[in-house]
């Protein structure tokens, strides 16, 4: 038996209660955590935002220490360390064949399946693949990747999502170069890792928008070199720090109709706007016909940092060995496993960077 933060139905309250483990099962691994970030796609899980199968262990940003191993694993042994990878990719479908793992369509099929029973024998599910909402986890062996030789364990907990997105929507997805402008809306652990991300790019500007003024010192650390307190005047500020032009990249973390019809209107002439956040089917974004022709912009989605963990995860590994990558900067409050329904409340209020269950 293991704790854990069970979310009993979409929209009720997380329970924080004992669990019954299996053993690993060919192809399986089982993890004791050691960190996990509360993502605000959790707080989409639990709000029913985004769907999954209900009673489920939520969390799906976690590192932590194999405890044992199924049949068949071979690329990791107990006692490794292992960041866990909520999206892992088939390798046979149609966008995996493309090379555009992110966009697997069979990453999330785990979601459905039974992996642990409450106390009373209710079955659970494993919410993004992996509930790392709890002191234990059992998940596929596709769902883990090996710690990076220098990154401490509880740190990189951050790899598993925040990071990989914005560090990927900057270079994947907006391909920032040298020298380019960047605005990006929303400073939360996303938010932060974009900035930073940024910065490692060689933007010449990067303007950060916030609806909190409170942000403005943490998002300077990470990269910003100028901060908007977001309202109806945003997009215009944004053109005066940027020649009347706007930016040259927009990417928005948050998720609203009126964040992304900013963001595009912050963004130059021929420029990108990149929408990392997500919304809700009720959140509309209209453009006339003629402003699409007239501006000459890209706006694009973007999933998980348009990333493949096996590939990126050492490459951000490298960049926090030698200092460029700060991940302990993006968290601002760590917490035990029932402080999570609090850090629900502090990301609907717009408080803090990333809250990391510690345990």
């Amino acid at each position: 038996m293991v704790r854990a933060a069970v979310l009993p139905a979409v929209g009720a309250p997380l329970e924080i209660t004992e669990i019954e483990l299996p053993d690993p099962g060919p192809g399986q691994v089982r993890v004791r955590l050691a960190a996990a970030g509360v993502c605000h796609s959790d707080l989409s899980l639990s709000d029913g935002t985004m769907r999954v199968p209900v009673p489920a262990v939520l969390g799906h940003e976690g590192a932590g220490t194999v405890v044992s191993v199924g049949e068949g694993v071979t690329h990791i042994a107990p006692g490794d360390g292992v960041v866990l990878n909520w999206a892992p990719s088939c390798g046979t479908c149609h966008a995996c064949s493309l090379g555009e793992v992110w966009l697997c369509a069979d990453a999330l099929s785990g979601a459905a399946n039974v992996y642990a029973h409450r106390a009373d024998g209710t079955d659970l599910h494993p919410g993004l693949n992996v509930a790392a909402f709890a002191e234990e986890t059992v998940v596929s062996a596709a769902c883990v990747l090996p710690l990076p030789e220098g990154v401490p364990l509880t740190d990189a907990a951050l790899l598993g999502c925040a990071v990989l997105t914005g560090y990927g929507a900057v270079h994947h997805s907006a391909k920032v170069r040298q020298g380019e402008t960047v605005a990006v809306f929303g400073v939360g652990g996303v938010g932060l890792s974009t900035l930073q991300a940024a910065r490692l790019a060689g933007a010449s500007k990067i303007i950060a928008v916030d609806v909190s003024p409170e942000k403005e010192a943490l998002a300077r650390q990470a990269g910003a070199t100028d901060y908007v307190v977001a309202s109806d005047t945003t997009a215009r500020e944004i053109r005066g720090l940027t020649g009347k032009q706007g930016v040259d990249v927009a990417v928005e973390c948050v998720g609203r109709a009126v964040t992304i019809r900013t963001a595009w209107d912050s963004t130059r002439r021929g420029g990108r706007t990149t929408v990392v956040g997500i919304g809700g089917k009720d959140q509309q974004v209209t453009f006339n016909a003629l402003e699409i022709f007239h501006w000459g912009r890209t706006l694009s989605g973007c999933v998980y940092g348009n990333s493949d963990p096996a590939r990126d995860v050492p490459v951000l590994a490298d960049h926090v060995r030698a200092g460029r990558l700060d991940l302990g900067m993006l968290v601002t409050e760590r917490i035990a496993l029932d402080g999570i329904p609090a850090a629900f409340d502090n990301m609907i209020a717009g408080k803090g960077g990333r809250a990391l269950v510690i345990f």
